[in-house]
């Protein structure tokens, strides 16, 4: 028997590839790329959730993200969250709305009301993109990662085959992608936000965007980086819910500017509470070469500050 070659596979020359007017295009403007994936990152209890359909709700209705961030292109959202009931759901989106000045039933928010969603399997990636094929969102929010697949986070090809699904999802129906995600126990200050994400890198090189909260003296910072635009200014938000019928993030303040953290700093606060990471670990969260982070840990090693030991390094104190 014999078998007809596949096709070749489509190529442009470059000087045909049309030109964009605007480099740039906004979901939420300069907070997510329009037809954008990428993750919300942060522990637990800083306010993912709540950032999530604070800005669905901006996307669906056109009104600012925390107030203060315009939506260019407003457009229909489709939401998934796991861990929330479905009257929590609405309660907050109501009230959300409520502050807004809007009615409930002008947001067009639609929510997956089945009771899982497993994206490391089949079935569910196609009732997934024929749900969202179907009402053409603008953005589909998807919250916790950790709820929706059984592979192990930890494992880079398991991860890239589940974010490949994510890519094909965003670039087949041209909208952007909001992974909640959280970030490991011990992240710490001084550690760039997108290193400290749990599981493989493979989640933090994955995002066009990405927004991180992060807890720093009692207060709530929102940060950002984009792969192909200058990160938003840091700015501090605070959830206000002294009326629970009109609870909502809102920014406060801007973080003052700061020196850098040092690597010797930034070595410390990935190594606290008895973490013991081996010597390539903290190459690749740090993203650093080798030889420097090689000096750093020696000096503080004689410094008396870290220990190596057969399992890795870790503080001496």
């Amino acid at each position: 028997m014999t078998h007809s070659p596949e096709p070749s596979l489509p190529v442009v020359r470059v000087a045909e590839i049309p030109s964009q007017d605007r480099p740039q295009r906004w979901l939420v403007e300069p907070l997510w790329g329009a037809s954008s994936v990428g993750l919300i990152g942060g522990a637990p209890k800083c306010s993912k959730t709540w950032l999530g359909l604070d800005l669905a709700l901006s996307v669906a209705t056109g009104t600012a993200c925390l107030g203060r961030y315009r939506v260019p292109e407003p457009g229909p959202v489709l939401v998934y969250l796991a861990e929330d009931a479905l009257p929590i759901v609405r309660q907050r989106v109501e009230g959300m709305a409520r502050h807004r000045g809007l009615e409930l039933p002008q947001v067009e928010i639609h929510v997956i009301t089945a009771p899982s969603l497993r994206l490391d399997q089949r079935r569910h990636r196609e009732q997934l993109f024929q749900t969202a094929q179907r009402l053409r969102p603008r953005l589909l929010l998807l919250d916790p990662l950790v709820r929706l697949h059984g592979i192990d986070e930890n494992n880079a090809s398991e991860v890239a085959e589940l974010l490949a699904y994510i890519r094909t999802l965003q670039r087949q129906l041209d909208l952007s992608v909001i992974l909640v995600h959280h970030t490991r126990k011990n992240g710490a200050a001084g550690v760039a936000a997108g290193q400290a994400l749990r599981g493989s890198s493979d989640l933090h090189a994955f995002g066009d965007s990405n927004l991180y909260l992060q807890r720093t003296k009692e207060r709530l910072l929102l940060s950002s980086e984009h792969r192909a635009a200058p990160a938003a200014p840091p700015v501090y938000v605070e959830l206000v819910a002294t009326n629970a019928q009109t609870a909502h993030l809102e920014v406060v303040a801007a973080p003052s500017p700061q020196k850098p953290a040092s690597l010797a700093e930034q070595v410390l606060a990935l190594l606290t509470d008895g973490v013991v990471l081996t010597r390539a670990k903290l190459r690749e969260l740090l993203g650093v070469k080798n030889e420097r982070l090689g000096q750093t840990l020696e000096t503080l090693e004689r410094g008396g500050q870290l220990r190596h030991t057969p399992a890795g390094w870790q503080r001496a104190d």
